[in-house]
């Protein structure tokens, strides 16, 4: 992944908790990266550590902990130079997930060694959509559930979200149940 990745982990654990709490989680990680670079790429072993490690100082399943960061990835992107090209994917919270296959193209551009999920919406009638999520990459969907909480924010949108199959349980691709409602 690359190195804006672990650099948004760095600073979520930081402003929620402290330095010293992220120093102890890279030592338990062994993860031996004074600075990520946001445009060079990591071996993904490095952040699955980061969140596994943690997970053993927090207190919080690896679950809570990417869900947590997808809430979280949402601001920091915005803040990182990315909100324009967000503002651009959509106006509101459907119209913006419909988009993300686009966002990630363009996203592309920047980081040519990309490889992103893929999302697609179905069943999408007034205030609810079936988001499908596929990835090359085990592990992450937990963090779907705070991307689109991230969004609803972001939208100032009522959002309930629902893991409804997962790949852990041998589905093809996880899928969600998104339920909205913009304030």
């Amino acid at each position: 992944m690359y190195g804006l990745v672990n650099k948004a982990i760095q600073d979520m654990v930081c402003s929620r908790f402290s330095e010293q709490t992220w120093k102890e989680i890279k030592q338990k990680a062994e993860v031996d990266v004074d600075v990520f670079l946001s445009m060079e790429g990591y071996p993904d072993d490095i952040t699955h550590r980061l969140v596994k490690a943690a997970s053993v100082i927090l207190g919080l399943s690896s679950a809570e902990i990417m869900q947590a960061f997808g809430e979280f990835w949402v601001q920091y992107t915005a803040q990182e130079g990315y909100g324009e090209m967000m503002d651009m994917s959509g106006d509101t919270l459907p119209e913006f997930l419909e988009n993300l296959d686009n966002l990630h193209a363009r996203v592309g551009v920047s980081f040519p060694k990309l490889q992103p999920p893929s999302f697609e919406c179905t069943e999408m009638e007034e205030n609810s959509l079936n988001l499908h999520y596929r990835s090359s990459r085990e592990g992450l969907s937990p963090m779907i559930l705070g991307l689109v909480k991230g969004l609803g924010a972001r939208f100032d949108t009522k959002v309930d979200i629902t893991q409804t199959q997962s790949r852990d349980e041998d589905a093809e691709h996880d899928e969600f149940l998104v339920i909205y409602k913009p304030n």
